[in-house]
């Protein structure tokens, strides 16, 4: 990949990545009061741990773009309500985004390894932090009517939140 051609992906993907916080926030406030502890079956994550494991990947993932280097690993204090996960997740996003849109093209165009697993130019992360976003948004979406909460819009009309 080019240097002109990540800064072209990077200012295409960077408003996706903003579309798609809109939506994530959205559907982690959909989550009734007091039902952070539900999950469907003993092998899924509660819905609490889901909600903030979306929110912090997204974060993780626009750090280690800029940091040039992914890392296993994240701690500190975990929010658990869905106020708390949003406030969370409002307060981090943007700061970690500002810092992969400030990297030059040069940088957003070389190979970062992927825990071991894979490399590719650091730009390419996004879509991939998109991706994984999208699936465990759908995850959580899932939850909401067995957990008592409506479906918000996410791509278009629901049930819950049909078309205007």
């Amino acid at each position: 990949m080019t240097p002109e051609q990540a800064k072209f992906l990077l200012d295409h993907t960077c408003p996706v990545v903003l579309a798609e916080a809109k939506t994530t926030k959205r559907v982690i406030a959909a989550m009734p009061a007091g039902q952070e502890a539900y999950k469907p079956s003993d092998k899924c994550m509660s819905a609490g741990d889901l909600a903030f494991h979306i929110a912090s990947i997204d974060v993780w993932f626009l750090r280690s773009i800029a940091d040039g280097a992914f890392a296993h690993g994240g701690g500190g204090e975990k929010p658990t309500t869905p106020e708390a996960i949003i406030a969370w997740y409002e307060a981090n996003l943007g700061p970690a985004l500002d810092r992969v849109k400030a990297m030059s093209p040069e940088q957003l165009a070389a190979n970062i390894n992927f825990l071991g697993m894979m490399d590719a130019p650091a730009v390419n992360y996004l879509g991939m932090m998109v991706r994984h976003s999208v699936h465990h948004r759908g995850q959580l979406s899932a939850y909401l009517r067995p957990m008592g909460g409506k479906v918000p819009s996410i791509y278009g009309p629901t049930a819950d939140e049909p078309m205007k």
